[in-house]
């Protein structure tokens, strides 16, 4: 009976019901009628043979006798027959009979086609809207096939067809995510594809004219050592940019799991900046750490450290000469905070938004060597373990990169 949870459906059910008690009604009260009317008939015709018998001199106890007698001998249908009355004799010869089934015929006539015109009327207004639901879904459907997918399907009732409606609705919202994500992945692809070729371009156009000089000097050994160093430099730019993009796209893939353990904060700040010490000294800069030894959060060693060393060397990227990169980590009740502050020449505000765009270069870059994929990596991989990661900067004072990680309560 789950139909009649619709409401178009239980009203067309109630209808029908309504209708059958009225003729079951009317069907009683033409009964009744009927019943009156043989009854007057029969009285009628009993008062007509009775006056007839009273004029032609009969005794009224004989005719009363008479009437009042429900046994045939015979001999009445036998004088009925001689005068042409019987069972096979038509309608139309009785004028009582006659009146009497032609009255009746046309009321059940009458009664037939008012209960088939109120049927029918039920029915049409029924399918009537039936139809301009399904036109109605089949428009919104039809946009489905052709990728619209701002409208939606009927669901303000219940009932099977509505269920379908909302398992119709509900496969659709399924295609426009795949649709969306289809999109995206398209773009993202090319404008992965695009960026590749943009920062492979200036490169290659560098080592097709180191490889030019040092064919046109191949006698001139000072030559050749200048620009196979100028070229070493181009190939490991070259292996910086496919590398960072590699684990980019492997971390937008959601192909990176994590191993995430307790380790030590300062193990991982140690494992960042153990390449970054040498750089920090040639160009005159101070690394300073600062935190409790024995602190801990739960991330991967290997990914964390990158993120990391990574916005240490952003840091170093925008620092002057004698400037300080400090590194510092503080524990609150639901979080513990890593943050990597410098005093460099800090982010406009214009940019700030910005920062964290793949090879995106702030115009206050020093390093002419980057591919601009450090922060976005190491945003990356601090979300991907369930962190996050936020900047404050003042121009020509500085900025800070703080990391925060919940703590297992």
């Amino acid at each position: 009976m789950s139909f009649l949870r619709e409401k178009q459906s239980r009203h067309f059910f109630f209808s029908l019901i309504a209708l059958s008690i009225l003729l079951l009604g009317f069907g009683g009260l033409f009964c009744v009628k009927q019943t009156q009317t043989v009854k007057e008939m029969l009285l009628l015709h009993d008062s007509a043979t009775v006056s007839s018998l009273l004029e032609s001199g009969v005794s009224p106890d004989v005719i009363a006798s008479a009437v009042a007698s429900s046994q045939d001998s015979g001999q009445g249908k036998s004088l009925l027959t001689k005068l042409g009355y019987t069972e096979k004799t038509a309608a139309r010869f009785l004028p009582s009979v006659y009146r009497f089934e032609s009255t009746t015929f046309r009321s059940v006539i009458f009664g037939i086609l008012i209960f088939i015109s109120i049927l029918f009327t039920l029915c049409f207004v029924f399918y009537a809207k039936r139809e301009q639901l399904y036109h109605q879904a089949s428009k919104i459907i039809l946009a489905f096939s052709e990728g619209n997918f701002t409208t939606h399907l009927p669901r303000s009732d219940e009932g099977t067809l509505y269920q379908l409606f909302a398992y119709v609705d509900n496969l659709a919202s399924a295609l426009q995510a795949k649709g969306e994500a289809e999109y995206k992945a398209k773009e993202f692809l090319k404008n992965t594809i695009s960026d590749i070729s943009h920062q492979l371009k200036t490169p290659l156009a560098a080592l097709n004219m180191y490889n030019e000089i040092i064919l046109e000097e191949p006698d001139n050994p000072e030559t050749i050592i200048e620009f196979s160093r100028k070229t070493t430099t181009a190939l490991d730019r070259m292996e910086q940019l496919i590398q960072s993009l590699l684990k980019i796209t492997r971390l937008d893939a959601g192909s990176v799991t994590f191993e995430k353990m307790p380790h030590r904060i300062s193990e991982i700040v140690a494992k960042a900046i153990e390449n970054l010490t040498t750089r920090a000294s040639c160009e005159e800069k101070q690394i300073i750490v600062k935190g409790q030894q024995d602190e801990k959060i739960t991330c991967d060693l290997q990914w964390t450290s990158e993120a990391i060393g990574n916005i240490i060397k952003n840091a170093l990227d925008h620092t002057d000469t004698g400037g300080h990169i400090c590194i510092s980590w503080e524990r609150s009740l639901a979080m513990v905070r890593i943050s990597i502050a410098d005093d460099g020449v800090g982010i406009a505000p214009e940019e700030i938004h910005h920062i964290f765009k793949r090879f995106y270069r702030s115009s206050n870059s020093k390093d002419t060597q980057g591919v601009g994929l450090g922060l976005s990596l190491a945003k990356s991989i601090v979300e991907g373990q369930g962190g996050v990661i936020s900047v404050q900067s003042t121009l020509n004072f500085g900025t800070t990169f703080t990391l925060s990680f919940l703590t297992e309560m």
